[in-house]
């Protein structure tokens, strides 16, 4: 089978290879999907380059969350061939990949795979913060690379909640998208002064939570935006540099800096809530009430186009895989 492969940590376009290698075999519990689209998302860029909060084991195929059917099922497990799942495991980026029975979702017949292979990872993350922001109708959010899909979707679940969102972008063309999406305000990082804006747009309220992706100073412009007693979840770094905490700000201002990592919050979630919660995401995104948008579709051959894609500036929805 065709996978995207490393054998050494560091950038992406420099050390991913395709190879050719056999097709796994499920073991017992597992079962085997061949899987028809991956999903590009920033936590497999820095994966790769060792820079994630799991290691690989070299050689390693990449990608995190795909889609595909079942095609073959280990000892003890008993699900039909052919069926279409929904998944996230370590080398989704093959044409064949095996994972724990019962860690696969069914996809819901009427989603396409487009949606389906970015349906857990993003929209969870957006659906995890939100619950940990715990803010109600009338607040006011503020999120850095407001662009990107998950930025996305926490626009339009916030604002099918009254919370009102401020985002960052680098760009004045990306602005209007996100403003019919559902944001109340859109801030051009590079041109804007981001406190004075937020001002502005609060009515001097400023924010009382920010999700921050990017760090450094954008991460520290941010801090100064919120409202005593507020608070940032920090769940990326961009920027590849720290937020420069300002210890007097946090003191005074009674603010909280916390992190999220999907896999810790998911993992923290009883069954019943997890039960509950994943039902309502893929409602949502099979309704369309949640959009999915994508921008291209590479080949496992093109995988080099695809990363310089996914990278690049000013993109205004998902890169994928087709596989098969």
């Amino acid at each position: 089978m065709k996978a995207v492969q490393f054998e050494s940590l560091g950038k992406p376009t420099d050390v991913l290879q395709v190879v050719d290698i056999a097709i796994p075999e499920p073991a017992p519990g597992e079962i085997r999907i061949k899987v028809t689209k991956a999903n590009i998302i920033p936590a497999d860029i820095m994966f790769i380059q060792g820079m994630y909060g799991i290691r690989p084991q070299i050689p390693q195929i990449g990608g995190f969350e795909g889609t595909g059917t079942i095609d073959a099922c280990g000892e003890g497990v008993d699900m039909p061939v052919g069926s279409g799942v929904i998944f996230t495991a370590l080398g989704c980026w093959a044409e064949y990949v095996c994972v724990a029975a019962n860690s696969i979702i069914p996809k819901p017949p009427t989603m396409s795979d487009d949606v389906a292979c970015q349906a857990f990872v993003n929209p969870l993350t957006a659906y995890g913060m939100l619950i940990e922001a715990d803010l109600e109708e009338g607040d006011w959010l503020m999120l850095t690379a407001a662009a990107s899909a998950f930025s996305k979707f926490v626009i339009q679940i916030a604002a099918n909640r009254g919370i009102n969102v401020i985002g960052t972008v680098r760009s004045d063309d990306q602005k209007q998208a996100l403003l019919d999406l559902g944001a109340a305000a859109i801030i051009n990082e590079k041109t804007e002064n981001i406190y004075k804006a937020v001002k502005a747009a609060t009515g001097g309220a400023m924010v009382g939570a920010a999700f921050d992706a990017v760090g450094g100073e954008l991460g520290d412009k941010v801090l100064n935006a919120l409202q005593p007693g507020g608070k940032l979840l920090v769940y990326g770094l961009l920027s590849l540099q720290p937020i420069p905490l300002n210890s007097g700000l946090l003191i005074f201002k009674n603010l909280t800096v916390k992190g999220f990592w999907l896999t810790t919050w998911f993992t923290g979630l009883s069954g019943d809530e997890r039960r509950s919660i994943v039902p309502k995401i893929l409602g949502m995104l099979t309704e369309q009430s949640l959009k999915a948008d994508v921008e291209a579709h590479y080949s496992l051959d093109e995988i080099h186009k695809a990363i310089e894609h996914m990278e690049s500036p000013g993109r205004k929805g998902k890169i994928l895989l087709n596989i098969s």
